[in-house]
Protein backbone atom coordinates (compact mmCIF):
# COMPACT_ATOMS: atom_id res chain seq x y z
CA UNK A 1 0.00 0.00 0.00
CA UNK A 2 1.47 2.84 -0.98
CA UNK A 3 0.36 6.60 0.86
CA UNK A 4 -0.22 9.07 -2.01
CA UNK A 5 -2.59 6.36 -2.39
CA UNK A 6 -4.69 7.08 0.57
CA UNK A 7 -4.13 10.88 0.05
CA UNK A 8 -6.20 10.40 -3.02
CA UNK A 9 -8.90 8.28 -1.08
CA UNK A 10 -9.95 11.14 1.15
CA UNK A 11 -9.70 13.81 -1.79
CA UNK A 12 -12.37 11.81 -3.73
CA UNK A 13 -14.07 11.58 -0.58
CA UNK A 14 -14.19 15.42 0.77
CA UNK A 15 -14.50 16.78 -2.76
CA UNK A 16 -17.44 14.44 -3.92
CA UNK A 17 -16.42 13.42 -7.30
CA UNK A 18 -13.40 12.88 -9.66
CA UNK A 19 -13.34 16.34 -11.20
CA UNK A 20 -13.71 18.57 -8.15
CA UNK A 21 -10.89 15.72 -6.29
CA UNK A 22 -8.81 16.36 -9.79
CA UNK A 23 -8.58 20.04 -9.28
CA UNK A 24 -8.03 19.66 -5.90
CA UNK A 25 -5.36 18.00 -6.16
CA UNK A 26 -3.98 19.36 -9.72
CA UNK A 27 -3.92 16.17 -11.65
CA UNK A 28 -6.05 14.83 -14.43
CA UNK A 29 -8.91 13.08 -12.88
CA UNK A 30 -8.01 9.67 -14.69
CA UNK A 31 -4.91 10.17 -12.34
CA UNK A 32 -7.49 9.61 -9.07
CA UNK A 33 -9.20 7.03 -11.10
CA UNK A 34 -6.15 5.26 -11.33
CA UNK A 35 -4.74 5.82 -7.86
CA UNK A 36 -7.92 4.72 -6.05
CA UNK A 37 -8.08 1.48 -7.97
CA UNK A 38 -4.46 1.03 -7.13
CA UNK A 39 -5.07 1.06 -3.63
CA UNK A 40 -8.31 -0.99 -3.52
CA UNK A 41 -5.46 -3.96 -5.22
CA UNK A 42 -3.21 -3.16 -2.59
CA UNK A 43 -5.86 -3.93 0.45
CA UNK A 44 -8.16 -6.71 -1.92
CA UNK A 45 -11.33 -4.50 -1.39
CA UNK A 46 -13.75 -2.56 -3.64
CA UNK A 47 -13.93 1.15 -1.65
CA UNK A 48 -15.78 2.82 -3.92
CA UNK A 49 -19.17 1.54 -6.05
CA UNK A 50 -18.90 3.08 -9.59
CA UNK A 51 -22.23 4.62 -10.34
CA UNK A 52 -23.88 6.27 -13.68
CA UNK A 53 -23.44 9.25 -11.34
CA UNK A 54 -20.32 9.71 -9.36
CA UNK A 55 -18.47 6.79 -7.28
CA UNK A 56 -20.07 6.19 -4.12
CA UNK A 57 -18.61 4.33 -0.92
CA UNK A 58 -18.64 1.04 -0.44
CA UNK A 59 -19.46 -0.09 3.66
CA UNK A 60 -15.60 -1.32 3.79
CA UNK A 61 -14.56 2.06 2.25
CA UNK A 62 -16.72 3.39 4.89
CA UNK A 63 -15.23 1.63 7.67
CA UNK A 64 -11.28 2.75 6.22
CA UNK A 65 -12.38 6.48 6.23
CA UNK A 66 -11.52 7.46 10.29
CA UNK A 67 -8.33 5.26 9.74
CA UNK A 68 -7.35 6.86 6.72
CA UNK A 69 -7.80 10.54 8.24
CA UNK A 70 -5.25 9.06 11.05
CA UNK A 71 -2.65 8.35 8.84
CA UNK A 72 -3.07 12.09 6.65
CA UNK A 73 -2.38 13.49 10.07
CA UNK A 74 0.73 11.60 10.69
CA UNK A 75 1.71 12.45 7.02
CA UNK A 76 1.48 16.14 8.20
CA UNK A 77 2.86 16.05 11.15
CA UNK A 78 6.26 14.03 10.05
CA UNK A 79 6.02 16.73 7.02
CA UNK A 80 6.13 19.50 9.67
CA UNK A 81 8.93 17.95 11.89
CA UNK A 82 11.12 17.80 9.29
CA UNK A 83 10.79 21.49 8.00
CA UNK A 84 11.73 22.15 11.55
CA UNK A 85 14.85 20.45 11.08
CA UNK A 86 15.31 21.76 7.40
CA UNK A 87 18.60 24.29 6.70
CA UNK A 88 18.66 27.40 6.02
CA UNK A 89 18.05 27.70 2.37
CA UNK A 90 14.92 26.56 0.78
CA UNK A 91 11.41 27.60 0.44
CA UNK A 92 9.04 29.40 3.07
CA UNK A 93 5.61 29.96 2.28
CA UNK A 94 3.74 33.20 3.84
CA UNK A 95 -0.19 33.65 3.80
CA UNK A 96 -1.14 37.18 3.91
CA UNK A 97 -4.34 39.24 3.32
CA UNK A 98 -4.22 40.36 -0.06
CA UNK A 99 -3.59 44.26 0.01
CA UNK A 100 -1.33 44.13 2.94
CA UNK A 101 1.00 41.16 1.04
CA UNK A 102 0.98 43.81 -1.91
CA UNK A 103 1.34 47.26 -0.96
CA UNK A 104 2.92 47.30 2.48
CA UNK A 105 5.24 43.72 2.84
CA UNK A 106 6.32 43.67 -0.44
CA UNK A 107 8.62 46.74 -0.81
CA UNK A 108 10.09 46.17 2.60
CA UNK A 109 10.44 42.37 1.73
CA UNK A 110 12.54 43.87 -1.49
CA UNK A 111 14.95 46.26 0.50
CA UNK A 112 15.71 43.43 3.03
CA UNK A 113 16.28 40.77 0.18
CA UNK A 114 20.17 40.54 1.70
CA UNK A 115 18.53 39.17 5.11
CA UNK A 116 16.72 35.97 3.23
CA UNK A 117 19.25 35.53 0.11
CA UNK A 118 19.03 31.97 -0.49
CA UNK A 119 15.36 31.42 0.88
CA UNK A 120 12.85 31.36 -1.80
CA UNK A 121 9.56 33.14 -0.76
CA UNK A 122 6.28 32.18 -1.54
CA UNK A 123 4.05 35.07 -0.52
CA UNK A 124 -0.17 34.26 -1.14
CA UNK A 125 -2.50 37.28 -1.27
CA UNK A 126 -5.56 35.56 0.71
CA UNK A 127 -8.00 36.37 2.77
CA UNK A 128 -9.20 32.89 3.81
CA UNK A 129 -7.35 31.39 6.43
CA UNK A 130 -4.58 28.77 5.48
CA UNK A 131 -4.64 25.71 7.22
CA UNK A 132 -1.17 25.69 9.21
CA UNK A 133 -1.25 22.00 9.93
CA UNK A 134 -1.89 21.00 6.50
CA UNK A 135 1.28 23.12 5.72
CA UNK A 136 -0.50 25.22 3.53
CA UNK A 137 1.14 28.15 4.42
CA UNK A 138 4.58 28.23 7.02
CA UNK A 139 3.74 31.66 8.21
CA UNK A 140 0.61 33.40 8.45
CA UNK A 141 -0.31 36.97 8.92
CA UNK A 142 -3.66 37.29 9.90
CA UNK A 143 -6.11 40.47 10.99
CA UNK A 144 -7.42 39.75 14.39
CA UNK A 145 -6.39 37.40 17.11
CA UNK A 146 -6.14 33.61 15.95
CA UNK A 147 -8.41 31.37 17.54
CA UNK A 148 -6.58 28.40 16.91
CA UNK A 149 -4.55 27.44 20.53
CA UNK A 150 -2.84 24.84 19.12
CA UNK A 151 -0.39 27.31 17.09
CA UNK A 152 2.08 29.56 18.20
CA UNK A 153 1.30 33.44 18.08
CA UNK A 154 2.60 36.75 18.40
CA UNK A 155 0.84 40.18 18.19
CA UNK A 156 2.71 42.39 15.89
CA UNK A 157 0.56 45.74 16.69
CA UNK A 158 -2.53 47.39 15.16
CA UNK A 159 -3.65 48.20 11.90
CA UNK A 160 -5.44 51.88 11.03
CA UNK A 161 -8.53 52.24 8.94
CA UNK A 162 -9.97 55.62 8.29
CA UNK A 163 -12.78 56.92 5.75
CA UNK A 164 -11.36 57.84 2.71
CA UNK A 165 -12.44 59.76 -0.72
CA UNK A 166 -11.45 62.15 -3.12
CA UNK A 167 -11.18 65.82 -2.25
CA UNK A 168 -13.93 67.17 -4.01
CA UNK A 169 -16.18 64.96 -1.28
CA UNK A 170 -14.87 67.23 1.41
CA UNK A 171 -16.97 70.29 -0.18
CA UNK A 172 -19.86 68.24 -0.37
CA UNK A 173 -22.85 67.90 2.20
CA UNK A 174 -22.92 64.38 3.58
CA UNK A 175 -26.04 63.85 2.23
CA UNK A 176 -24.99 63.80 -1.51
CA UNK A 177 -21.88 61.28 -0.76
CA UNK A 178 -21.42 57.89 -2.47
CA UNK A 179 -20.43 54.62 -0.68
CA UNK A 180 -17.84 52.28 -1.59
CA UNK A 181 -18.60 49.51 0.09
CA UNK A 182 -16.78 45.53 1.09
CA UNK A 183 -19.09 42.94 -0.48
CA UNK A 184 -21.21 40.04 1.32
CA UNK A 185 -17.62 37.39 1.98
CA UNK A 186 -16.57 40.17 4.63
CA UNK A 187 -19.76 40.68 6.03
CA UNK A 188 -18.42 39.59 9.61
CA UNK A 189 -15.52 42.30 9.11
CA UNK A 190 -15.75 45.30 11.46
CA UNK A 191 -14.76 47.43 8.89
CA UNK A 192 -18.20 46.41 6.66
CA UNK A 193 -20.29 46.69 9.72
CA UNK A 194 -19.05 50.21 10.34
CA UNK A 195 -19.80 51.50 6.67
CA UNK A 196 -22.78 49.97 6.47
CA UNK A 197 -24.05 51.91 10.19
CA UNK A 198 -22.45 55.12 8.93
CA UNK A 199 -24.19 54.68 5.08
CA UNK A 200 -27.37 54.88 6.89
CA UNK A 201 -29.29 52.97 4.59
CA UNK A 202 -27.63 55.18 1.06
CA UNK A 203 -27.11 53.12 -1.58
CA UNK A 204 -23.55 51.95 -2.55
CA UNK A 205 -22.33 52.47 -5.66
CA UNK A 206 -19.62 49.55 -5.76
CA UNK A 207 -19.20 46.82 -3.25
CA UNK A 208 -15.70 44.48 -4.03
CA UNK A 209 -13.48 42.24 -1.84
CA UNK A 210 -10.82 43.84 -3.62
CA UNK A 211 -8.92 46.68 -1.74
CA UNK A 212 -6.92 47.56 -5.00
CA UNK A 213 -10.28 47.66 -6.60
CA UNK A 214 -11.92 50.21 -4.06
CA UNK A 215 -8.90 52.50 -3.94
CA UNK A 216 -8.74 52.89 -7.76
CA UNK A 217 -13.01 53.49 -7.45
CA UNK A 218 -12.28 55.95 -4.59
CA UNK A 219 -9.68 57.44 -6.33
CA UNK A 220 -11.59 58.55 -9.66
CA UNK A 221 -14.74 59.86 -7.32
CA UNK A 222 -16.93 56.48 -7.24
CA UNK A 223 -17.31 57.13 -3.57
CA UNK A 224 -15.90 57.02 -0.33
CA UNK A 225 -15.09 54.15 1.79
CA UNK A 226 -12.79 52.51 4.41
CA UNK A 227 -9.33 51.95 4.24
CA UNK A 228 -6.40 50.65 5.91
CA UNK A 229 -4.35 53.51 6.29
CA UNK A 230 -1.21 51.99 4.87
CA UNK A 231 -3.03 51.38 1.84
CA UNK A 232 -3.10 55.14 0.80
CA UNK A 233 0.20 56.81 1.91
CA UNK A 234 1.26 57.24 -1.77
CA UNK A 235 -2.03 57.83 -3.42
CA UNK A 236 -2.61 60.98 -4.37
CA UNK A 237 -6.48 61.23 -5.60
CA UNK A 238 -7.85 60.38 -1.85
CA UNK A 239 -7.41 62.03 1.72
CA UNK A 240 -8.80 61.05 4.94
CA UNK A 241 -12.63 62.16 5.63
CA UNK A 242 -13.08 63.31 9.30
CA UNK A 243 -15.89 61.40 10.93
CA UNK A 244 -17.99 62.51 13.88
CA UNK A 245 -18.98 60.10 16.54
CA UNK A 246 -18.03 56.35 16.01
CA UNK A 247 -14.42 56.01 14.69
CA UNK A 248 -13.65 53.70 11.73
CA UNK A 249 -12.53 50.33 13.86
CA UNK A 250 -8.55 49.28 13.18
CA UNK A 251 -7.64 45.65 13.46
CA UNK A 252 -5.15 43.42 15.50
CA UNK A 253 -2.09 42.18 13.42
CA UNK A 254 -0.82 38.33 13.93
CA UNK A 255 2.20 36.30 13.10
CA UNK A 256 0.95 32.98 13.57
CA UNK A 257 3.38 29.94 12.87
CA UNK A 258 3.26 25.83 13.94
CA UNK A 259 5.09 24.91 16.67
CA UNK A 260 6.47 22.34 14.99
CA UNK A 261 7.71 24.38 11.86
CA UNK A 262 8.76 27.24 13.99
CA UNK A 263 12.03 25.57 15.01
CA UNK A 264 13.18 25.40 11.40
CA UNK A 265 15.89 28.15 10.75
CA UNK A 266 14.70 29.61 7.41
CA UNK A 267 11.11 29.78 9.02
CA UNK A 268 12.39 31.36 12.45
CA UNK A 269 14.87 34.22 10.46
CA UNK A 270 11.55 34.82 8.30
CA UNK A 271 9.59 34.96 10.96
CA UNK A 272 11.76 37.76 12.83
CA UNK A 273 12.14 39.83 9.97
CA UNK A 274 8.24 40.38 9.80
CA UNK A 275 8.28 41.19 13.47
CA UNK A 276 11.00 43.60 12.65
CA UNK A 277 9.25 45.06 9.83
CA UNK A 278 5.90 45.47 11.29
CA UNK A 279 7.75 47.11 14.53
CA UNK A 280 9.91 49.56 12.41
CA UNK A 281 6.34 50.50 10.40
CA UNK A 282 4.30 50.34 13.47
CA UNK A 283 3.46 54.67 12.56
CA UNK A 284 2.38 53.90 8.88
CA UNK A 285 0.21 50.68 10.12
CA UNK A 286 -1.44 52.50 12.73
CA UNK A 287 -2.03 56.24 11.53
CA UNK A 288 -2.96 58.59 9.05
CA UNK A 289 -0.77 61.08 7.72
CA UNK A 290 -3.56 62.75 4.67
CA UNK A 291 -6.15 64.25 6.86
CA UNK A 292 -8.33 66.31 4.99
CA UNK A 293 -7.77 69.69 5.27
CA UNK A 294 -3.92 69.41 6.24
Amino acid sequence: MVWEDVRYFLALIRQGSLSAAARKLEVEHSTVARRVDALERALGLRLFDRLPRGWRLTPEGEQLVEQAARMEDEALAFARAAAGASPLGGTVRISVPPSLGTVFLMPQLAARHDIWRGIELEVMGETREANLSRREADIALRLGQPGDLSLAVRPLGEVGYGLYGHPDFARLPREQWRYIGLDDSLSQTPQYQWMERFAGGAAFSLRSNDVTAMIRAAGHGLGVTTLPHYCVDEVADLIELPVEGEPVPGRSLWLVVHPDVRRSPRVRLVADMLIAICEENRGLLEHSRRLAGD
